[in-house]
């Protein structure tokens, strides 16, 4: 297996992992947890799971309850997929082969909800001395680590051939 293979395939591992941890996370709050019938639940002093139907985007930014929203944001979505696709089959190192896994695996889990349900499964609600982050899931978590990740290794210095 030649290296670039390799990284795909490392890629594709994480983006599984991620879709997989997303989906069961989002299956046990909604089925198990019953989240939608008790709203929200404190967790930690900082940490509450919350129900929200998100609409929007990332951080239900876009926010829309037309008919074909849903469709739309999938499909946008999917496209990006495919584009990070192919940029994992260029990568050249670990770490952009597994933050583009991520980030895939988080749209591709944002995507299948929206398809089930007309909006994404957000839950997770972190908040302190009286600021309160976006409530958000295991697929946007891992797109933003992802992205940073990305970031980091923009900032790495690089290896002269």
């Amino acid at each position: 297996m030649t290296p670039r293979n390799r990284l795909t395939l490392w890629g594709i591992v994480m983006a599984l992992l991620i879709l997989a941890d997303d989906q069961a996370s989002k299956w046990w709050i909604l089925n198990r947890v019953d989240l939608p019938d008790r709203g929200s639940i404190a967790i930690l002093p900082m940490l509450n799971f919350t129900m929200v139907w998100n609409h929007g985007v990332t951080f239900g930014l876009l926010t829309s309850r037309a008919t074909a929203g849903p469709y739309l944001l999938g499909g946008v979505a999917l496209l990006i997929v495919v584009a990070l696709a192919v940029w994992l089959r260029r990568a050249t190192n670990l770490l952009v082969a597994l933050a583009i896994g991520a980030i895939a695996g988080g749209a591709v889990g944002n995507v299948i909800d929206r398809l089930r349900y007309g909006a994404v499964v957000d839950f997770i609600h972190a908040h302190a001395w009286g600021y309160s982050w976006y409530v958000f899931n295991v697929a946007d978590a891992a797109i933003v680590c992802g992205v940073g990740a990305l970031m980091l290794e923009s900032l790495l210095p690089r290896r002269v051939a």
